[in-house]
């Protein structure tokens, strides 16, 4: 399969890694041009100059991108991917709004199709291809693309409409975030009780509360400045601020989303944005009532 990639970040390094290592001929694009460059020429392919360009010399393009506004810049812009004419399939793999998803789809070029496809787990599981891929498509849909999937990826299921992959994807980071501020919440408790942090951290991945991104994250709840950041404070708030957007347009109450994204809100401003998510703990452990 010949295979475009868009968007080369923490995430969409190793993914596009993965889908050459599986042996697909792959073109990269990405903002930074140079980057496309250097994971090109390591791994063999080659990279277009803008979206456009990688859109006319492949049939299938993935996208890995930070937000609805980046996406909106790569499809739609005068270079962008749905002015190119040979790739049929768009996969968008990033966190979006399914309202995105559902315009992608809406102002697609004829016949080409948009599919929200987008991911669980942090960069380790992208290096070890062991994603859970959550696709808006039919059964059919996520088999035709199954080698691709499949080099990226653990698990991948079929939602069955488009936009339906984003909704879960929200819903499920809605789900990482809260553990995240929750866990913050009761290793900060602990330590005002004389119980030290790995201590605590020992029980808690014990316990019926040791969610797997707890064990994958330790190292970085215990030592944040000696681990690189794989999911920032700002990428979190803006999870969870389209997780709202979503949540209000259904009429949906998410009392405990709100405070999450609240505290998120609060730690940006004291300067946390570029830090990982993990930082909230360190944030936690300076807030007082």
């Amino acid at each position: 399969m010949r295979v475009g990639f868009a968007g080369l970040g923490r995430m969409g390094r190793p993914m596009a890694r993965n889908i050459a290592h599986a042996g697909h001929d792959l073109v990269l694009w990405n903002r930074s041009a140079q980057a496309a460059q250097d994971l090109a020429d390591a791994l063999g392919g080659t990279h277009a100059e803008t979206p456009r360009a990688l859109a006319d010399t492949v049939n299938v393009v993935v996208t890995m991108l930070a937000d609805d506004a980046a996406s909106v810049d790569v499809h739609f812009g005068p270079d962008g991917l749905f002015q190119g004419g040979r790739a049929k399939t768009c996969i968008e793999m990033g966190t979006m709004s399914p309202d995105h998803i559902h315009r992608l789809a809406a102002a697609a070029p004829q016949g080409v199709t948009v599919i929200d496809a987008p991911v669980s787990g942090a960069t380790q599981a992208a290096l070890d291809a062991q994603l859970l891929i959550m696709a808006g498509c039919t059964q059919d849909e996520a088999t035709q693309f199954a080698p691709l999937f499949d080099a990226m990826g653990r698990q991948t299921i079929a939602l069955g409409r488009t936009g339906a992959g984003a909704v879960m994807k929200l819903a499920v980071n809605a789900m990482l975030h809260g553990i995240n501020q929750t866990l913050a919440e009761a290793i900060t408790l602990a330590e005002a009780c004389g119980i030290a942090a790995d201590q605590a951290f020992d029980v808690i991945e014990a316990s019926a509360a040791g969610a797997p991104m707890l064990k994958y994250r330790r190292p970085l709840y215990l030592d944040e400045a000696g681990h690189d950041v794989t999911f920032t404070v700002a990428l979190a708030h803006k999870d969870m601020r389209v997780t709202a957007d979503l949540a209000a347009a259904q009429n949906v109450a998410m009392p405990q989303s709100a405070v999450t994204q609240s505290v998120l809100s609060q730690a940006m401003q004291n300067g946390f944005s570029e830090r990982d998510m993990a930082a909230i703990l360190n944030y936690m452990r300076k807030t007082k009532p």
